[in-house]
């Protein structure tokens, strides 16, 4: 079931370069950053767009460790990182795509001439085709 937030853990692993920011609770979330305030954008960030994978391919979304059971070296410290999906999951949904395509020359030409936002014509003839007005 989809929840519209969701808190957990990440380590962040201070080093020379950078922080190294892991989830001991999702394998393979991670990110980095420069600062701390980076690192919690950027934990934000992963940890978002992962949960949001997990959903959509409905795999188990597992429950956070206590930050008391999490062990940790001396370069490295918990962070509790808080994401709100309801706004992660429209940003992603309506996130534009580049697709390529091919029309005749001719087409391409007769379209520039006339100002065509190639872009807004082809949403508006693929919500025509698939009968929606607006996403569903």
């Amino acid at each position: 079931m989809k929840k519209d937030h969701y808190i957990y853990p990440a380590v962040f692993e201070y080093s020379d370069d950078g922080i190294s920011i892991s989830f001991p609770d999702l394998p393979g979330c991670f990110s980095c950053a420069n600062s701390d305030q980076e690192a919690v954008k950027m934990a934000n960030d992963a940890l978002g767009l992962h949960l949001y994978s997990l959903e959509e391919d409905n795999d188990e979304i597992p429950e956070p460790t206590p930050i008391n059971n999490i062990h940790l070296d001396s370069n490295q410290a918990v962070v509790l990182i808080e994401v709100y999906m309801p706004t992660m999951r429209e940003a992603i949904e309506n996130y534009s795509i580049k697709k390529t395509l091919s029309i005749p020359q001719w087409l391409n030409k007769l379209a520039i001439e006339k100002n065509v936002n190639f872009s807004q014509v082809l949403q508006s003839a693929l919500k025509e085709r698939l009968g929606i007005r607006e996403r569903p």
